[in-house]
């Protein structure tokens, strides 16, 4: 073995027994869910959450209990995103789950029924992302390839592969982020972000041709990153962006072009997620990001000088999404909702935080309840030697 070799071997036993202590330290922090794989993407609804995991499933899960509602199974490759539209269109029921996936696949899955609807060979390789506008009845998808795509979902009741309606090529790396608004019935404004560090901001139009096809227009190359984008939030006139160059960076997008930093939030290791707490509901101005194995949170009262205000050791393994849970909660004086954050992690677990503990930690030594057990499923699911590769990168093993 040569001395490098040695070198990074003893490294990652070192990284391996810390991780191994911390996850013994940390097993009833944030009342831990356990999974049986590790999630790459997750949507809170009500009080269950859907979870894309690296098990080529889709969980659906009780945020309360810890427990399997459903799972969709028919991807053959790990799951890696997921969104939700109308079964009726404008009628706002989000009945229709879209998923994708590494096996190139775009699936659409009817919640009532619980059945595959259809699937659409989408992408030459990885799905990445997933992007709805409901109003336009526009999906948006990106992917390893290199390429985002445009599909139709005016009828997502049709058993049929999804429509095309025209795609972006304009990225030189696998597209990881997107995001955007409509700005009419006919018009939007779309952000995607790549692999290295490049977002790109586009005007995208309906046009009236036979079929109707989406036609962009790029405005902006934004480069303030130096490294790949792990997230991105655009909204109140303000885009939020985490990336692997350890910063989390606000620009305004007010005004004319070109955008500018307002603001960069360094940490010590790369940023896989984030909470802007201002964009949501409640509106409140905190930042809450996911770093390493550990949640930070942030005071953004002032957008120009973000101040740390609370750090929490959360995980034993990076940490990779962070949502927003108004959880309802049942007593003697009816329902109420009270707001809750949800990590997913590395580690295979799922975390909720009550919010009000994230701005104000409570003391040490209050009880937190042991772990639920890993459920056992059979798993018939395997990976080729190639995606192997790619889900240890994804995990940074």
């Amino acid at each position: 073995m040569s001395t490098d070799n040695f070198l990074v071997a003893e490294a990652e036993l070192a990284l391996n027994k810390a991780r191994k202590a911390k996850a013994e330290r940390t097993k009833s922090l944030g009342d831990p869910i356990q999974l049986p794989g590790k999630a790459l993407a997750i949507s809170v609804r009500g009080n269950e959450a859907w979870i894309a995991e690296n098990t080529s499933v889709v969980r659906r899960l009780d945020l309360d209990s810890g427990k399997t509602l459903q799972l969709f199974k028919g991807h053959t490759g790990p799951v890696t995103s997921l969104a939700f539209c109308d079964k009726i269109s404008g009628s706002g029921d989000g009945k229709i789950l879209i998923t994708g996936s590494w096996d190139q696949t775009i699936k659409l899955w009817d919640m009532d029924t619980k059945t595959l609807i259809s699937s659409t060979d989408a992408h030459d390789d990885f799905v990445k992302a997933l992007y709805v506008l409901p109003k336009l009845h526009l999906l948006i998808s990106s992917g390893s390839d290199k390429a985002v795509r445009f599909w139709d979902i005016s009828q997502p009741n049709k058993m049929r592969p999804l429509s095309s309606m025209g795609s972006i090529t304009a990225h030189a790396r696998p597209v990881e982020c997107l995001d955007g608004k409509p700005t009419s019935d006919s018009s939007a404004l779309l952000y995607t972000a790549d692999t290295m560090g490049i977002i790109r901001l586009w005007n995208l139009t309906k046009e009236l041709v036979s079929p109707p096809r989406w036609r962009s227009t790029m405005v902006e190359e934004l480069g303030h990153h130096r490294t790949r984008i792990n997230e991105l939030y655009y909204g109140n006139d303000h885009l939020w962006t985490a990336s692997s160059d350890d910063s989390v960076q606000l620009i305004s997008t007010k005004g004319t072009t070109p955008q500018k930093p307002i603001s960069s939030v360094l940490h010590p290791v790369g940023v896989r997620a984030i909470l802007p707490l201002i964009l949501a509901d409640p509106d409140e101005p905190y930042l809450i990001t996911g770093a390493g194995d550990v949640i930070r949170v942030y005071d953004v009262s002032s957008l120009s000088e973000p101040s740390l205000i609370n750090e929490i050791d959360a995980h034993w393994h990076d940490v990779t999404a962070i949502r927003l849970w108004a959880r309802n909660i049942s007593g003697d004086d009816g329902t109420r909702i009270e707001p809750w954050v949800i990590s997913t992690s590395l580690d295979g677990t799922i975390r909720k935080w009550k919010l009000s503990e994230l701005l104000n930690p409570p003391s040490k030594d209050e009880h937190i309840k042991e772990p639920d057990p890993p459920v056992e499923e059979k798993d018939d699911f395997a990976m080729t030697e190639e995606e192997e590769r790619e889900l240890a990168e994804l995990m940074d093993e």
